[in-house]
């Protein structure tokens, strides 16, 4: 897969990407959660697929320093009004492994039972 140091305008068709905050009062108790709603038209979801799947085949080992350096992650970054809707929030989707090191960020943590669902298969 090539590498695209150039980005921009990955979006085609209608792709909107809101928080909606949420709450609740149980048992006398106010619980509050967000959510990351994606919605968009069949243009948009194939193109944000298309996005996601860029990320996720491309080697990052094999891109020039110079456009991803070492410990960096690969990233694409969609605003409001130029790729998405005008009523969405800028939203970055990236690679959780860093170049060379291949480490994920320090603040990620692991699902609960990722070693049991890995070790079934």
């Amino acid at each position: 897969m090539k590498y695209r140091h150039i980005k921009g305008s990955e979006i085609d068709g209608h792709l909107d990407i809101i928080i909606s905050e949420n709450e609740d009062d149980s048992d006398g108790e106010k619980i509050t959660w967000n959510e990351v709603l994606i919605h968009g038209d069949p243009a948009g979801l194939k193109s944000l697929a298309k996005q996601l799947i860029y990320l996720a085949e491309l080697n990052q080992e094999k891109v020039e320093n110079k456009y991803l350096p070492d410990g960096a992650r690969e990233h694409l970054t969609f605003r409001p009004n130029l790729e998405l809707s005008k009523s969405s929030v800028e939203t970055t989707i990236g690679r959780i492994d860093s170049k060379g090191e291949r480490k994920f960020y320090s603040s990620y943590k692991i699902k609960d039972n990722f070693e049991a669902k890995k070790h079934k298969n």
